[in-house]
Order: C-alpha cells, then structure tokens, then sequence
C-alpha cells in the first residue's frame, strides 16, 4: 500500500475525508481534492496533500492531475467521491440544474478517468473506485435527476469494468445507504427550493422532512463504514464489481429487485409519507 498514490475527489468533509484519512493510515501517499482546500488543513497536519479540484472544470481536473504526475510519477488509485443530491419534481427542476448535477456526479468523474488511464495502461495496473449510492439502483419521490446521475454511474462503471480489464484495471462501484453527512440537509434544501411551493409542495415537504428530519440523522451509518469499504476495494487483489455499504442500502437494493415496479412505488409513497 505504501507505494500506491491515490487521488480522492470531495474530500473536505463527509465520505471523502474519511476515505482519505484511511487509506493514508495505510500507507497511501493521497491527494485530498475538493474546492474548499480550506477546509483540509487538518488533513494537512496527517500527512494528506490537499489538492485544489473543481471537477466540473475540464482545465482543473488537468492541472489537478498534472501535479500528482510531477510529484510522484501518476494516480494509482482515483475514487471518484465527489457529488451531490439536487431533488425536485422533474417538471420544476430547471435543466441549467440537471446539467449541473450530471456535471459533478458524471462527467466529472469521467473527465477525471480519462486523464489517469494513460499512467495507470502504461503500468498495466490501477484501480478506480467510483462511490455511487443505493439510489443508482433505488429509486425515491422526487429525486428523477439524482437517480439518472447515480445509474449512470453504475452504466458506465459498468462498461469500463470491461474496456479495462485487458489493462489490469479494475473498476469498482461503491453503493452507500444513507449516511450521516451534510448530504441530506443539502438534498432537502434543494428540494424545498424547488418544489416546496405549487402542485408539488405536498411531496416535496414530506420528502423533505425524510431527508433532513430526526428519524434520517438517527438511521443513518457514520462515514467511516463507506471508507472501510474502499479501503477493502483498493487493497482486495480480486475486488467485488460492487461494495453495499451503510444502513439500509442492502435491503432497499433486495427489495427492488424482488418487487414488482408499482409495489416498490407504493412502499417509497408509504415510507416517505407521501400524500396522495
């Protein structure tokens, strides 16, 4: 592990940070990216690099890349991390804000895939880890341009598996539940924004109180559990295709897969106390 160079996007708080401390606590020499490097200064004081990184900037992700090159000679391992959840009905959501979501939660991460490969063929080896959620294989109220970014992801990481592995690179998907990070609050605030007012207030603040409401911060996994998974796919020398992780990812996942389409809506309608 000491001679592996990793580069962890969304760094500065939540799933990212724990990542990255894990991993340089064993042994990794990690570049820590995110665009608030203000926020890593603790990160710092342990021996992470923080990295300035807008992954929705083509020239960023370049110049981000090009200094690990310079450093330490390429990215052995990139997690792609960085995201974020814009929930709305799909009529309100403007689609300036559905680029913006595909931006972070896809095109980001493939600009980023793209300008590592060429190091990590030329090894023949490397491996990329790409933190999805149970929501690219759930699916919630409201939440139409989330979902379409997360399953995407999981097509893609798919379709890479096979390109890479004549290379010895592995692809890796990391499926979270929910988790205690700033990420529901951010989801709900959107959500309210956005729909809280007009024929679809009644559902979005009622999703809204599921996102950021009691019972979501008391049935939530702590971060921690996301990063012990991505240490197991980084260190595995035959890692899963897939990593479950944090509460209720698994069963949510079974019970999408065992139920018929309009029972698993009407069990997202019941769980989220949805009108109507």
């Amino acid at each position: 592990m000491s001679s592996k160079v990793v580069l962890v996007t969304g760094a500065s708080s939540g799933i990212g940070e724990a990542v990255a401390v894990a991993l340089q606590s064993r042994g990794c020499t990690v570049y820590a990216a995110a665009r608030r490097t203000g926020r890593m200064a603790h990160l710092a004081d342990r021996g992470i690099r923080p990295l300035p990184l807008d992954v929705t900037d083509p020239a960023s992700c370049r110049t981000a890349v090009e200094k690990i090159t310079e450093d330490c000679g390429g990215v052995d391992v990139l997690v792609n991390n960085a995201g974020y959840g814009s929930y709305g009905a799909v009529e309100d959501v403007p689609l300036r804000e559905a680029r913006a979501q595909f931006d972070v939660n896809v095109f980001g991460c493939a600009e980023l895939i793209r300008l590592v490969l060429p190091h990590m063929r030329e090894r023949r080896s490397g491996r990329i880890v790409n933190v999805g959620s149970m929501g690219g294989r759930i699916h919630t109220p409201l939440g139409g341009w989330y979902h379409a970014t997360k399953f995407a992801l999981e097509g893609l990481s798919d379709c890479l598996r096979l390109e890479l592995k004549p290379f010895g690179i592995d692809v890796v998907v990391v499926e979270p539940g929910s988790i205690r990070t700033e990420w529901g609050g951010i989801a709900a605030k959107k959500l309210r924004e956005t729909s809280g007012h007009g024929p679809y207030a009644g559902q979005a603040q009622a999703m809204a109180r599921t996102l950021d409401g009691e019972a979501n911060t008391r049935f939530v996994s702590p971060p921690s559990v996301v990063a012990e998974a991505v240490v197991r796919a980084v260190t595995a020398p035959r890692p899963r295709t897939r990593y479950v992780v944090g509460a209720g990812a698994r069963p949510l996942i079974v019970l999408r897969g065992v139920l018929p389409d309009r029972a698993f809506d009407t069990l997202m309608r019941v769980a989220n106390r949805l009108p109507g």
